[in-house]
């Protein structure tokens, strides 16, 4: 079983992104289950969205504490948060940043893919969400999902122009990270 863990604020879209996660895994044969956690409900609060994934039928229910992956959607929870807590050794975090984000150095073992989500999405989808842009970076640094399974569940999710242009951010967060991993 593979347990990803994504660190957002509410409003930013970590549901979305856990969903489109679980779905792609779900397109390549296997079992996912994405589900989000709460503390504070309340819009731009610290929040956590959760995915597992397996070949088998997943039945453990509780929040991910060990996270075999870690995406960061916004920068600024790293200077809250230990964003590489309990991960696993051997495991990758994909963190957007800003041109002032200080990622902090990541536990031996661990590696950390960092890359301007928000701007390459702002600048691909004229919006501030690099959810699409993480998510194919993500693709590139585990293998756990394909760029075009992905990019089957955005066109589901997302109608017309907006799911042509999520489909291209997530080929450009891909591309970044493929580029990065030569």
């Amino acid at each position: 079983m593979k347990e990803i863990r994504i660190n957002a604020r509410a409003g930013q879209g970590a549901i979305t992104t856990a969903v489109l996660l679980g779905k792609a895994v779900f397109a390549r044969g296997e079992y996912a289950y994405a589900f989000p956690y709460f503390g504070a409900a309340r819009m731009g609060a610290p929040m956590n969205s959760f995915v597992r994934t397996d070949n088998k039928p997943i039945r453990l229910r509780s929040q991910v504490y060990y996270p075999d992956y870690v995406l960061v959607i916004d920068p600024t929870l790293m200077n809250d948060f230990d964003i590489f807590e309990g991960m696993k050794k051997g495991g990758s975090a994909i963190i957007n940043v800003t041109r002032t984000t200080k990622v902090p150095k990541p536990p031996e073992g661990i590696k950390a893919f960092s890359l301007p989500a928000t701007d390459i999405a702002n600048e691909i989808i004229k919006r501030p969400f690099g959810n699409t842009v993480l998510l194919g970076a993500f693709a590139a640094a585990s293998g756990i999902i394909d760029i075009k399974d992905l990019n089957k569940v955005i066109e589901e999710r997302f109608a017309g122009e907006v799911g042509v242009l999520n489909q291209k951010a997530a080929q450009a967060g891909f591309d970044y990270i493929k580029e990065k991993i030569k």
